[in-house]
């Protein structure tokens, strides 16, 4: 057989390999121990009904990350975790909001909503600016602390591409301190002489995280769960117009992510919005919001024992004391004004 003819019968019989398919099994190890942390976060707050299962989740991840470390195998797959199955499950999030609902809490409560979101923003990026604290970092505390945690600092993580040390360290703050706002927050309503459904009002719209809200408004009692809830997911809400914001400004600076310019409304927040006019319609039945509000939980679970993976107490021992120390004034603005909007609004 000539050598010519070799070689063509030696291309026709050689396996020809996809490098789409390799790098998608490259990903599945990853992913597979993402998925598999989440469900055991979710095991967890089955049997402990005050601990969430995103909080699990993220001490699942950065107690892996700090111990034996994430496996180079899963490496790939981690990271994919982090940002794709977040998107996804803020999608999914959509489902569990009403536009019904939210409109149904007033003009009065809406407007502290929008009050807190906004001046928790603009309010800890200017303290921040004054600390000496770099823009990317401020912006992510700023976003997490007052609109939904760390899926928050996720989602404008996945915008503007802030070093992973930022988002580290932006999720441990939230973590931390919406924590410690599980008591306090019932206790200051108290301290100002609030009913149960204004402690409600003022959990929702001063609380960093949902699963937090929940267990602030256990605590509290009475109607105040339902009420906190419903105002911390309109909070949940502003997700949207505030990463649009932040799109259209990342492009009139002439950022690029990827390579790429950013989208003004990314597509999952188009996807998120695309949801919560599904939900609103009514049309879907009540076992499908079920299955949608456990496939949220795990798909945002999975996504932060990811991102709890990237948090290395060494790093975070180098911030210093000042992303502290904007956190806890973060903590005290958005408190602060949930108290006078409340206020006003039930006066």
């Amino acid at each position: 057989m000539t050598p010519a003819a070799l070689a063509t019968r030696t291309s026709r019989t050689a396996p020809t390999t996809d490098p789409a398919s390799g790098r998608r099994a490259a990903l599945l190890p990853g992913l597979a121990l993402a998925l598999l942390a989440a469900g055991a976060a979710l095991v967890v707050s089955r049997v402990l009904p005050g601990m969430s299962a995103l909080l699990v989740a993220i001490l699942l991840g950065t107690l892996l990350a700090n111990t034996v470390g994430v496996p180079r195998r899963a490496e790939a797959g981690t990271v994919v975790a982090g940002k794709r199955l977040l998107r996804l499950g803020i999608v999914v999030l959509g489902l569990q909001l009403s536009a019904g609902d939210i409109l149904g809490l007033g003009a009065g409560v809406i407007a502290v909503v929008v009050s807190v979101v906004t001046l928790g923003i603009l309010g800890t990026l200017w303290i921040g600016k004054l600390l000496g604290i770099p823009f990317m970092r401020r912006l992510l505390i700023a976003c997490g602390f007052s609109i939904c945690g760390a899926a928050a600092v996720a989602a404008v993580d996945g915008v503007v591409e802030a070093d992973e040390e930022d988002a580290a360290a932006a999720i441990a703050l939230v973590v931390v301190f919406g924590t410690l706002m599980i008591p306090l927050a019932p206790l200051l309503g108290t301290l100002v002489g609030f009913d149960t459904h204004q402690r409600g009002l003022l959990a929702g719209g001063s609380i960093h995280e949902v699963a937090q809200v929940v267990a602030a408004g256990g605590i509290i009692g009475g109607s105040a769960l339902s009420v906190a809830v419903l105002v911390k997911l309109a909070r949940v809400l502003m997700l949207a117009p505030v990463i649009a914001v932040i799109g259209w400004r990342q492009r009139a600076a002439g950022s690029s992510v990827g390579g790429k310019r950013p989208p003004i409304v990314p597509l999952f927040v188009a996807g998120f919005l695309a949801a919560v006019a599904l939900r609103s319609t009514g049309v879907l039945p009540a076992g499908v919001l079920h299955v949608a509000s456990t496939a949220q939980t795990v798909l945002l679970a999975a996504a932060m024992f990811a991102l709890g993976c990237g948090v290395r107490v060494a790093v975070l021992r180098r911030l210093g004391g000042r992303p502290v120390v904007l956190a806890a004034l973060s903590t005290v603005l958005v408190a602060a004004v949930a108290t006078a909007g409340v206020w006003l609004a039930t006066a």
